[in-house]
This record gives C-alpha cells, structure tokens and sequence, in this order.
C-alpha cells in the first residue's frame, strides 16, 4: 500500500460540475426535440410559471449540497434545508386542495401528466449516474441518504428544466408530478448508492 501512489483528492467542485453538464446536455437535447413553451416569455410573469422553476431549482442546488457534504465521513448533514422548497410547494398545494372541487381535481390527471413522467424520470439518469460515478471517489458512510440526495438532485434539476417546456401552470398539477418525479429518481438514486457507493 505504501508503494501505491497517492489518490487523488476528492474534488467535490467537480462532481457538482459533472452532474450539471449531464443536467444540460440531456436538457439540451431534450429542448432541441421538443422545444421551449411557446408563450414562455408572457407567461414568466406569473407567479405560478415562476415557482415551478423557481422551486425545484432550489431542491436542486440544496439536495447537491447535501449529498457532497454526506460524501465526506464525520460531516454533519442536517436535512432541514430541502423543507424551504417542500415548504413553498405546499404553500401552493395545500390550499388549491382545500378547496379544491371536480374541476380542480381534474388538474391531476391532466392528459399530459405521464408525458411528464416520462420527461423528468428518464432524463434524471444520467446526471444520476454522473454524480454517483464522482462520488465513487469520495468516502460516503451513509452511501443510501448520499444516493437519495443525488437522485433527489438530478430529478429536480431535471424538473425545473421541464418546467420551461411544460404549458401546465396549475400548482395541484406540477407540484404532485414534478414531486412524483423526483421521488422516483431520488429512490433510484438511494437503490443505486446502496449497490455503489458502499465500501
């Protein structure tokens, strides 16, 4: 062992950096094919347009964080920080479903709602992989929570992207879709650190 040659660092800049350009390379494909919304410049300026960016936008940068400071042994990792994006979700959520009559309820079985699926769980693969492959090189001890938070990262990045292409503007819709999206890919994710990144 001694004769080995050191390995080199773990360079958590560049695991983040790897997950990012998978991010928007599988977006920029899928913008290429499929495009952006046509109205999205008006439409910006709803407030509902801009928390379904806005908000997964934000689970995103906060599930990397944790996942590379769960990467590192003995690092504290306190989870509180991605209940400000699922606080603000429900802020949107939970009213429209208090009041919500057969009209709104419609909202959740949208005709596009598997077209969603399908977007954000298939493109959250690769950036998954990416910064599982990266983070093969660090020293995980909770190798599940550090593969859920890289899933949970990759699936809402992946949605916050889609939301630019996505028409369907009502909070019941994407929060429940986008959320079960996410969900999906952070359970992959936490399969796959349990298969790969224990040692």
């Amino acid at each position: 062992l001694a004769a080995r040659p050191a390995p080199l660092p773990f360079q958590p800049a560049l695991a983040a950096g790897a997950m990012l350009a998978a991010l928007a390379a599988g977006l920029g494909m899928y913008f290429l094919a499929f495009g952006l919304r046509p109205d999205l410049g008006a439409a910006w300026g709803l407030v509902a347009v801009q928390a379904k960016t806005v908000i997964p936008a934000l689970l995103s940068v906060c599930a990397i964080w944790l996942a590379l400071r769960s990467s590192r042994p003995g690092a504290s990792v306190t989870l509180w920080p991605l209940a400000v994006p699922a606080a603000l979700a429900a802020a949107l959520f939970v009213p429209q479903v208090g009041g919500a009559g057969v009209a709104r309820l419609s909202d959740l079985a949208d005709s596009t709602a598997f077209a969603c699926l399908l977007s954000i769980i298939p493109l959250s693969v690769l950036p998954l992989l990416a910064g599982v492959a990266m983070l093969r090189d660090a020293a995980p001890t909770r190798p599940v929570l550090t593969g859920t938070l890289l899933g949970i990262a990759a699936g809402a990045g992946v949605a916050a992207g889609y939301a630019l292409h996505c028409v369907e503007d009502a909070p019941m819709f994407f929060v429940f879709w986008y959320g079960l999206g996410i969900a999906v890919a952070g359970g992959f994710g936490g399969w796959l650190g349990h298969r790969i990144l224990r040692w």
